[in-house]
């Protein structure tokens, strides 16, 4: 594959779209960027880190089959230090995961065409599950979020005032890489919110369709007639607007009619990143992709995939196309099969900052007080009593 090397500076617009990609490993060095462009619409979505986390846990506590069928399905899962020397600490718990587990999970859109090392991370996620581990819980950090973010050597970044979803392309230049970039997010948030991880995903929305597919779809249903943004049909095939411009033949735009129906990966991802055209905008977006996990979750639970051996190694090695992970060495089978009491069922989604835009004095997201009381109860273990007084945290869309 060839990685084309032209770099796209990190966007100043709060809701502008991400960089781009890689599926290599091996960094490309490149200068920081100079200037800004604005970018397009964000090309994905939160589901892609909370379906991963979903598949990694519902693998444990449905699967059928032994401890070696899912450590042979995870060998295709890459592998790599992403959370540097920022991991949690023994006193905090770290070493093993029989206590309290958080692990860091980070979405990119990484296609083949972009430079490695031009990506930002616009999903950016916490898991927490509890010592008792029968629940688990998603916390996020919206991904404009104003951050102090302090000096990664490792990318010669001098540190400085970013949004949050920047942090992980500050971290990957100068031969940082994906794992850089992790990193750097996994310090920064340390910095800014105290929580501290026992591991860390970074998931490639691209290679995430095959997981969908895996699924053999899910039914979804359109509660807003919408037009795609990202895609065009050409000669039949869906394609990125990109590759549509370049290609000759009949072109013709994707709606998404009103109605419930069965989709394709393509066509499920490319719904849930709707934004322009939607009533409210983002926030519908977020429904949406919540909306998207749930079908995902039901669809594996209902088609019988985690009780059928084959369906559950062939699941683990789609997902394994769309992961990096760090399990802060303990062994990928020995963490899921260690977290099988909680299943996807158990998955509580919490909303920050009450679900909506909070902003300080130059337009740039922050975290309220209460937020930062909820993520202090993730680092103490005690978000089921903070949950308690603040019932409305909780995510309740259908």
């Amino acid at each position: 594959m060839t990685v084309q090397t032209t770099r796209r500076p990190p966007s100043p617009d709060r809701n502008g779209s991400r960089g781009p990609q890689r599926n290599t490993r091996p960094p490309i060095v490149a200068a920081p960027p100079t200037t800004r462009t604005k970018r397009k619409d964000p090309l994905w979505a939160k589901l892609i880190v909370v379906f991963g986390a979903l598949l990694m846990m519902g693998s444990g506590a449905g699967v059928v089959g032994t401890k070696w069928m899912v450590s042979n399905a995870t060998k295709s899962v890459t592998q790599d230090d992403l959370l540097g020397g920022t991991g949690k600490n023994s006193a905090e718990g770290g070493g093993d995961i029989k206590g309290p587990v958080d692990i860091l999970l980070m979405g990119v859109d990484a296609r083949k065409r972009w430079a490695v090392d031009d990506l930002r991370s616009d999903t950016i996620m916490a898991l927490h599950i509890p010592a008792s581990h029968d629940q688990a819980y998603l916390v996020s950090i919206p991904r404009d979020t104003e951050m102090q973010v302090p000096a990664f050597p490792r990318a010669k970044y001098a540190g400085g005032t970013a949004k949050a979803t920047e942090v992980f392309f500050h971290g990957a230049q100068n031969g940082g890489g994906w794992a850089g970039g992790a990193q750097l997010m996994a310090q920064t948030i340390k910095a800014n919110t105290g929580m501290t991880f026992d591991g860390a995903a970074i998931i490639d929305f691209n290679g995430f369709k095959s997981v969908i597919d895996a699924l053999g779809g899910v039914h979804m249903c359109v509660t807003q007639r919408v037009k795609s943004h990202h895609m065009q049909l050409v000669n039949g095939k869906p394609m990125y607007l990109a590759e549509a411009r370049k290609t000759a033949g009949t072109h013709k735009d994707i709606w998404y009619e009103k109605g419930c129906r069965d989709m394709e990966g393509w066509e499920a991802l490319d719904y849930s990143r709707q934004r322009y055209g939607l009533k409210n905008g983002d926030y519908d977006r977020q429904n949406n992709q919540r909306r998207l996990v749930k079908a995902m979750a039901k669809k594996a639970a209902s088609s019988g995939v985690l009780s059928n051996p084959l369906k559950v190694n062939n699941l683990i090695k789609a997902a394994g196309k769309a992961f990096v992970l760090d399990t802060g060495g303990v062994p990928v089978a020995d963490f899921i099969f260690g977290l099988k009491g909680v299943a996807a069922n158990d998955m509580v989604l919490l909303r920050t900052n009450n679900g909506t835009f909070a902003g300080n004095s130059n337009g740039r997201e922050t975290i309220t007080p209460k937020s930062m009381e909820m993520y202090e109860a993730v680092k103490q273990d005690k978000l089921s009593e903070f949950i308690l007084a603040n019932p409305d945290v909780v995510a309740t869309e259908k």
